[in-house]
């Protein structure tokens, strides 16, 4: 029996979430949105994803409320891609994956979510055990760990080596 292209015969909340965010590349792109990535070719080479690829996912995204599409530029007209309220709350979704991932395949500490009032590392729910609360997005720090690369090629994996909020645009240099 073939797969299917979709899940409309299941009656489930992952299913239906699923066919937004469970395609390959979606929710690299997500993260990758969370880390401060707006523009399309940041995008392009921090993920090393086929054109194509990228522009059917940020319109998917898009379409879904997940992203929105912001000009930032007229001349030529150039747009950047935000997370909306929709796409934010993947947060805790992407945290706890990635704590999964990093227990059951990598082991290695690549990156640091920290409290940035009180400098606490988060707990698995992106709580603060220091302030006795879950810290909101726009409070959470991210730092690298010591299993990144210290000398990666792209610009973004640069911009992404220092010590920044979540959602604040990484800067990359001269468009």
């Amino acid at each position: 029996m073939a797969l299917g292209k979709d899940y409309a015969a299941q009656e489930c909340s992952i299913a239906r979430a699923l066919e937004i965010i469970g395609e390959r590349w979606t929710l690299l792109v997500v993260r990758d949105a969370l880390y401060g990535v707006r523009r399309y070719n940041d995008f392009l080479v921090h993920l090393r994803i086929p054109r194509a690829v990228l522009a059917s996912r940020l319109q998917a995204l898009t379409a879904a409320g997940i992203l929105e599409k912001r000009r930032y530029q007229e001349s030529p007209p150039r747009d950047e891609y935000v997370l909306t309220e929709r796409g934010r709350a993947l947060w805790p979704t992407l945290r706890s994956l990635g704590l999964w991932g990093r227990e059951h395949f990598t082991e290695t500490l690549l990156r640091v979510f920290r409290h940035a009032t009180c400098g606490t590392e988060l707990g698995p729910y992106g709580e603060c055990s220091a302030c006795g609360t879950t810290v909101p997005l726009e409070d959470v720090e991210m730092a690298p760990g010591p299993g990144l690369d210290p000398d990666p090629e792209d610009p973004v994996s640069r911009a992404l080596l220092k010590t920044k909020r979540l959602l604040q645009p990484i800067e990359t240099g001269p468009v």
